[in-house]
């Protein structure tokens, strides 16, 4: 039985997930890590990656039927390489919110929003700073453009990635002409001895194929996967996430929470205006799809969750990690539907929908709140997706339609709890299906599976709806009338209440 890889170097854990030929998961394995904040910088050593990698695949039962292979990655960031594919500078992870001036330079040549994140606009910041590595780049790529070229020697990426690098032309799957030569154009002065073009990796659609692993590729996993298999391209974390939850088709749309948080939805059409607080990216097969992206998600609540434990465990309670999350989100349900005036901002870093280019934890309330546990669980819940749906108001009145919300990621892993409060929010039913939990390598694992299988012609769409999703099992939760009063009230608290959050930057 032919069986398909889907590897994820995600916010907090690097992952591996086998599923078989009926799509569903057969073993898996992890590695956690986290990033770490160094000289101004958020990021992540790349030696531990392929620490982590190794240790996630020995995790594995059944690697020698692997017959094709995908790696997925945290989506955005900045890996500059010199032409021997040499790190020039550390990795700047998604969380960095330091290009401001280039994000809306680039925004206002381009006509086209470019967010601080996105790899173009490090690049071209780097080039602002005057920063020394700028004019031995040759390569610029993401994570997982990274490993799949060490495993494949193949420099390329899937679409949906490089759409958070350069802009993408939805009519070709291929970076938008036009604003190439502008970007050139642009920095001519400069009289860098490459283009942009040069640089930066093809971009490919879901189905192609993107290489095998080659005989230096297997050395670097000890062997752990046998040279030769194929590999799907690289995508980032949306473009699996956005698999793994069947919303490849327009007018769908799903929500990814853990480490970050983010709203994806296929456009039927382009929107009217631009918007510094949505990104338009491309889904796996180049459709056009709009993102509400925010830095800050669970980061703040298992802080809490861990000094909780902390405080349990000196009366000598002994409960697991996921018995004591279970318990703290289902209290939350006890817990006033606009929270009685606790407010959560869970910003451990920056936030470009709120125009913060950094973070402070911050608990508020009123004097006359009740400060309970309910209260205070249900305000961490509602402040983990609070920013994206300040964002979120912008596709509504940008009219986009919305047929279905799916959500995936550690958020919703609490039955009940996490995709009634989304639905609320959102004010559109919410799906959770079995891999709620684990969207990210599932999601690659089923773009390596549609490589291999699919039938001539047969696109994404139609391959998830009619062969892995048919018979799938999922709850769909509409939203309750008192919650969207509820969140509506709490929302509106948290938007005046931001001027505590931008005057906590300044003065702390």
């Amino acid at each position: 039985m032919k069986k398909f890889l889907g590897l994820e170097f995600g916010s907090t854990r690097i992952k591996a997930v086998l599923i078989d030929e009926k799509h569903a998961t057969a073993s898996s394995g992890d590695y956690t890590w986290k990033s770490s904040f160094e000289n101004g910088v958020w990021t992540y050593p790349l030696e531990e990656a392929w620490v982590g990698l190794k240790a996630a695949l020995r995790g594995v039962e059944g690697r020698e039927d692997v017959a094709g292979v995908g790696v997925s990655g945290m989506m955005h960031g900045y890996l500059a390489f010199d032409k021997d594919w040499k790190l020039l500078t550390p990795f700047r992870t998604w969380q960095n919110t330091m290009t401001a001036q280039s994000a809306e330079e680039l925004t206002n040549l381009f006509g086209f929003n470019i967010p601080q994140r996105w790899s173009i606009a490090h690049l071209y910041q780097a080039i602002l700073n005057g920063e020394e590595h700028i004019s031995r780049v040759a390569h610029i790529t993401t994570l997982a453009g990274y490993i799949h070229h060490a495993l494949t020697g193949v420099n390329a990426v899937g679409v949906g990635e490089a759409s958070g690098m350069f802009p993408i032309d939805d009519a070709t799957g291929k970076y938008n002409e036009a604003m190439l030569d502008k970007f050139d154009a642009h920095i001519a002065a400069k009289n860098l001895p490459w283009k942009i073009r040069d640089v930066l990796p093809t971009p490919l659609m879901a189905g192609k194929n993107a290489g095998t692993l080659t005989k230096e590729g297997a050395a670097l996993l000890d062997g752990l996967l046998a040279e030769g298999v194929p590999f799907a391209p690289p995508e980032g974390d949306v473009g699996t996430g956005m698999t793994a939850t069947n919303a490849v088709a327009p007018r769908t749309g799903n929500v990814s929470a853990g480490t970050s948080i983010f709203a994806m939805v296929v456009l039927e059409r382009p929107l009217k205006n631009i918007h510094p607080e949505i990104d338009i990216v491309a889904t796996p097969e180049g459709r056009p799809a709009a993102m509400v992206h925010c830095n800050n998600c669970t980061n703040d609540i298992n802080a809490w969750v861990g000094m909780l434990r902390e405080t349990a465990e000196m009366f000598g309670a002994k409960v697991s990690t996921g018995d004591l999350y279970t318990m703290l989100y289902k209290k939350s349900l006890e817990g006033a539907a606009d929270c009685d005036g606790v407010l959560v901002y869970n910003y451990m870093a920056g936030e470009s929908v709120t125009h913060l280019d950094s973070g402070r934890p911050l608990v508020m309330r009123r004097p006359d709140s009740s400060f309970t546990l309910a209260n205070f669980m249900r305000s961490q819940i509602y402040g983990t997706m609070a920013t994206m749906c300040i964002g979120m108001e912008l596709l509504h009145e940008e009219n986009v339609a919305i047929d279905s919300l799916t959500g995936h990621g550690g958020l919703f892993k609490t039955p009940g709890v996490g995709q009634r409060y989304m639905a609320a929010a959102c004010k559109a039913p919410v799906t959770c299906m079995e891999t709620a939990g684990e969207g990210g390598p599932y999601g690659m694992a089923l773009l390596a599976a549609y490589m291999v299988c699919r039938e001539a012609g047969e696109s994404l769409s139609d391959y998830l709806k009619n062969k892995v999703f048919a018979g799938a099992k999922g709850v769909t939760l509409a939203p309750d009338e008192a919650d969207v009063k509820g969140f509506e009230a709490y929302l509106a608290n948290y938007t005046a209440g931001l001027a505590a959050e931008e005057a906590a930057v300044k003065a702390f």
